[in-house]
């Protein structure tokens, strides 16, 4: 009867709390990469070259990277609503302010600036999902919410293009009406978490008290296995060599990942197409990374299984970045970005069951924010290489090697982390 009011719990807060955290998500995500799209125009307006531009798309994560254990710990003593809805309204800000750069200077420190009003969002968000849902849902539950990612750019890519076509409507350029239109959602949205959102199972009245009481007594005897062998203080977490061995396969994943989300408008750039061309077809990769993020995560929920599930589709985007480095037409170079994209997005759910099956508490929170700090320092690793490189060969052959490079790194880290914890775990355990 306890598993049947649990069961009956997970559902309704699946029904209630995906849905919005994967819009408010999406908005996160098109406000951080619609810098790639407006780089179409923007760059020429403003005079940058691809390593301005890329020191500018990576100088993000240095704010974000200085603020992130902070800001997940502020979560976890305030409150989850209180705290999402400030990052919101505050990253809504800067978002929109970027309408207002200038030049060089302007676009570094709101870059930067919009990495602060950012930090904590994404790690804040997995731990809030660790406070509702059990750890043999994760995996699917987690893809489902990073859908948001690649439904972002399915929407935000013809979106962006079709607001780079307001170019001129009241004297402003379009990719100021890009940031500007595109920021303000953010701050909607946040005022909408601070009374939506609720902390906690046991203060949802949306849930009958059967539905609460038998939800949080599964949560509790996971809690309390997992600080049996897991980790649960700041100081353990902060200092726990599996914590870096984790950042450091998600820093390589990140640097895929970005390469993407940044760099595929100006790859199909390259074959001449219109801005609006350019974000329909942007559309197409993410829509197959959503299939396939969703139908990963579920298959690792049902085996169990987790490191497979995360190094498999890596070596696939790897495999597949190398080959558009090479595929020359623009048809078979799309179907090379839409199965990296799919390799990436499909490893990404997965691989935030990792950490979590080990830390709690407050190791939690600075532990989840630390792998999510290690990993975005590839954020801004990743963009500046990738301009460096385009600047110095004047296409895009290296950069696309250098992300393949990175996912097939990522994928042997995660097979060696695998193999480190069978060793270290009681058989059985």
């Amino acid at each position: 009867m306890q598993e049947d009011h649990a069961g009956s719990a997970i559902r309704k807060a699946s029904r209630r709390l995906i849905p919005f955290l994967v819009l408010c998500y999406a908005v996160n995500f098109l406000d951080r990469v619609n810098v790639g799209f407006a780089a179409l125009s923007m760059n020429a307006d403003l005079g940058f070259t691809p390593e301005v531009f890329g020191f500018g798309a990576g100088i993000f994560f240095v704010g974000y990277i200085l603020f992130e254990v902070p800001s997940n710990l502020a979560l976890q003593r305030f409150g989850a609503r209180v705290w999402i809805a400030r990052i919101m309204i505050s990253w809504g800000v800067v978002a929109t302010a970027m309408a207002f750069v200038m030049g060089e200077t302007s676009f570094y420190v709101l870059r930067f600036a919009l990495g602060v009003a950012e930090a904590g969002f994404f790690p804040g968000i997995i731990l809030y999902l660790t406070y509702w849902f059990p750890r043999a849902e994760r995996a699917r539950i987690v893809s489902l919410f990073m859908t948001a990612v690649p439904l972002a750019t399915v929407v935000g890519g013809p979106v962006s293009g079709a607001l780079l076509g307001l170019h001129g409507f009241g004297g402003i350029e379009g990719w100021r009406w890009l940031f500007l239109l595109e920021g303000l959602p953010a701050v909607l949205l946040g005022l909408v978490a601070l009374v939506f959102l609720t902390d906690r199972p046991s203060e949802a009245s949306w849930l009958t008290a059967s539905e609460r009481g038998a939800l949080e007594q599964r949560l509790e005897a996971e809690a309390a296995e997992t600080r049996v062998h897991g980790l649960t203080g700041l100081g353990q977490a902060l200092t726990n060599p599996r914590i870096v061995a984790l950042g450091l396969l998600y820093f390589c994943l990140v640097i895929g990942l970005y390469g993407i989300g940044f760099w595929m408008p100006q790859v199909l750039n390259t074959f001449g197409l219109s801005n609006l061309a350019i974000g329909f077809l942007t559309a197409i990769p993410y829509l197959v990374a959503t299939i396939g993020m969703v139908l990963a995560g579920r298959h690792s929920d049902k085996t169990g299984e987790r490191i497979l599930h995360v190094a498999a589709p890596l070596f696939v985007g790897a495999a597949a970045f190398a080959w558009s480095a090479v595929a020359g037409p623009l048809p078979l170079v799309l179907v090379a970005l839409s199965l990296a994209a799919l390799g990436i997005y499909a490893a990404i759910g997965t691989f935030w069951t990792l950490p979590a099956a080990f830390l709690t508490g407050t190791g939690a929170a600075a532990g989840l924010a630390l792998v999510n700090a290690i990993g975005n320092c590839g954020g801004f690793a990743g963009p500046v290489v990738v301009g460096w490189l385009k600047g110095a060969t004047g296409d895009f052959t290296a950069p696309l090697l250098f992300l393949a490079g990175s996912l097939a790194v990522a994928g042997l880290l995660a097979l060696h982390f695998g193999a480190t914890e069978r060793r270290r775990l009681p058989r059985g355990a």
